[in-house]
């Protein structure tokens, strides 16, 4: 039987806010929840800013995290070309910005790049490029109203204790037409479909939520975004093959998610896989096709973003 009952006492679904939701399990020492009005999942409860149950972002950029394949560099400056239409005042404002790769792609393209982080690490990074770029939460930041042509935000909201509240900032700051473009994972991709809680996306206190399409657009139009398109992407078959074989272990340990990245470096596992698939025009075919299928089945590991104020 599953257990399903109106949760008063915890957290309510981040992207509906409905308190309906059914119990998935336990990871990492936190309760997993699956909202039953929206599908997305979430914790029961988020750890409290710098705590020690917190997840470590000073230690979370590396020398090794922060220098990306050559290939990531190609595909980014595709991305930054489709932003061409919503030029307006030339600036850019990547949150949560990391190894600050998208920044330099804006900046190649003509954009005026900025950058908010809360990690040191990467800030001092992005200030050996001359980028202007503010280490804290992006409220603190304090930009004016309707100030950036185009927002991104990359694999930043499934790690925000509020992610509606970091939804509407960026929607106060990007003006009337502007665009938000951001991924996240899919909580209701095919990956934790059959993997469930040993999927290595789905790690509190990392990622405290994983959304779901209509979780996301619920989200985004509620902070105030009027066009909001959501589609999936991407699908790991070496980390499904390899968990549902036995041999991919999920740890509830530690608390921190680190013995399932131990156990299966996702990151490093997809980098190969892309470039493998473009390196020659066949096996970039074989990508779109794969891409294709992938978006018209909706089970995508990540969510991408396209929503206009």
């Amino acid at each position: 039987m599953v257990k399903s009952e109106i949760l008063s006492d915890k957290r309510h679904c981040p992207a509906c806010d409905s308190g309906a939701a059914r119990d998935r399990g336990e990871k990492n020492g936190y309760e997993i929840l699956a909202c039953r009005s929206c599908g997305t999942i979430y914790t029961s409860r988020v750890p409290p800013p710098q705590s020690e149950s917190a997840c470590d972002y000073e230690s979370y950029y590396t020398e090794d995290n922060l220098t990306p394949p050559a290939f990531v560099f190609d595909r980014l400056d595709e991305i930054v070309a489709e932003y061409s239409p919503y030029r307006e005042n030339n600036r850019l404002l990547d949150v949560g910005f990391g190894s600050g790769v998208m920044m330099q792609a804006a900046k190649r393209a003509g954009w005026t790049a900025m950058g908010q982080e809360i990690s040191r690490t990467a800030i001092e990074h992005a200030r050996s490029f001359d980028f202007d770029v503010f280490c804290g939460e992006l409220v603190d930041a304090k930009y004016d109203d309707d100030y950036f042509d185009v927002i991104t935000c990359s694999e930043v909201l499934e790690h925000v204790n509020d992610p509606g509240e970091l939804a509407v900032e960026m929607a106060r700051i990007l003006r009337p037409g502007g665009l938000l473009w951001a991924t996240t994972p899919h909580g209701k991709s095919i990956s934790e479909r059959l993997l469930k809680l040993k999927w290595s996306l789905n790690c509190p206190p990392e990622h405290l939520q994983l959304f779901s399409i209509s979780g996301m657009k619920t989200l985004l139009v509620k902070a105030g975004f009027r066009q909001v398109k959501v589609f999936t992407q991407g699908v790991n078959p070496f980390e499904i093959l390899r968990t549902l074989r036995g041999s991919g272990e999920s740890s509830e340990s530690n608390g921190s998610g680190e013995a399932d990245k131990e156990a299966f470096n996702r990151t490093q596992s997809s980098y190969q896989l892309n470039e493998f698939l473009t390196k020659s025009p066949g096996r970039q075919a074989l990508k779109n096709v794969a891409n294709k299928v992938i978006r018209m089945s909706r089970l995508g590991d990540d969510l991408k973003i396209w929503a206009v104020k």
